[in-house]
């Protein structure tokens, strides 16, 4: 039975949402699947992947081939280089402890670009939150500035007016 490592959609029209599923290559692609290996959500940014490594490890291992998005997030959550790293601790290229290592130093390295990539799209929307609240400042005061000379005008006047009227 040739397996594959796709996505399922669910979610709403225009609000997609994805599982992660390892299915036979003949199901539908919303159809029966053999194990649900994580989710994906495009929907917030950045992208949220939940993903169990070890499980998307031993279906590659069996054999499973995923798609080309598939790939790309099996890649993006570590399963591929580890899928890799378990082939040299096979061959005896490494030792378990070794490609463990290698492993985490590379998922602490991920965690920092991610890190990263979240406090800059925080540091954007407030530079932007805050050049928008001094664009409506200014407007505000040019509204102010606006009003005023005619206010001053329309007072006097009313004081002129109130003072013959007695």
């Amino acid at each position: 039975m040739p397996v594959k490592i796709r996505l399922q959609r669910h979610g709403k029209k225009g609000k997609p949402f994805y599982w992660v599923v390892a299915a036979d290559s003949r199901a539908k692609r919303d159809g029966r699947f053999l194990e649900k290996l994580g989710t994906y959500n495009p929907n917030t940014n950045p992208a949220t992947i939940n993903l169990d490594v070890d499980a998307s490890v031993k279906w590659l291992e069996n054999g499973a081939q995923p798609t080309d998005t598939a790939r790309a997030l099996l890649s993006y959550k570590g399963a591929l280089l580890k899928h890799h790293l378990a082939g040299g601790v096979r061959k005896g290229a490494l030792t378990e402890e070794q490609a463990e290592a290698k492993f985490t130093a590379w998922l602490e390295e991920k965690a920092s670009k991610v890190a990263g990539k979240v406090d800059g799209l925080a540091k954007a929307k407030e530079d932007a939150k805050a050049k928008a609240l001094e664009a409506e400042k200014a407007v505000n005061e040019a509204r102010i500035a606006a009003k005023a000379p005619v206010v001053d005008s329309e007072d006097a006047a009313t004081e002129e007016g109130g003072d013959s009227e007695e």
